[in-house]
């Protein structure tokens, strides 16, 4: 797990990540504000997570960026504990917030698209 450590403390410094373990499972909860299930990809695939996700910004009629200092997209390659089952993994947004949770032991990953529920 300390691979999954080290790859979270290397996201960008706007993205905050809580990553949980029980028993049973693992939750990572990763803020992404302003994005949303449907700017959002998630995909497990050989002991990985790859997150895509993106905002949409609208400017205001008239006006237009002087500085942008928001940054619009993540794209992390997250590796996953041995014993998680990528693909079974549930997901969940509320507020741009993401909650990805994921089973322990199991067998291999087939490497399928993780659904957001809103």
């Amino acid at each position: 797990m300390s691979a999954l450590r080290d790859a979270l403390r290397d996201l960008p410094d706007a993205v905050f990540a809580d990553l949980l373990e029980s028993d049973d499972e693992y939750v990572l909860v990763i803020d992404l504000p302003g994005a949303t299930s449907d700017t959002t990809d998630l995909v497990a695939d050989e002991g990985r997570v790859t997150i895509e996700a993106r905002r949409e910004k609208e400017t205001p009629e008239g006006f237009r960026y002087v500085r942008e200092d928001r940054p619009l997209f993540l794209d992390a390659e997250l590796p996953l504990p041995p014993d998680a089952l990528g693909d079974e993994a549930d997901a969940e947004m509320d507020r741009g917030v993401l909650e990805l949770t994921i089973p322990k032991r199991g067998d291999e990953s087939t490497g399928e698209r993780i659904e957001i529920d809103d």
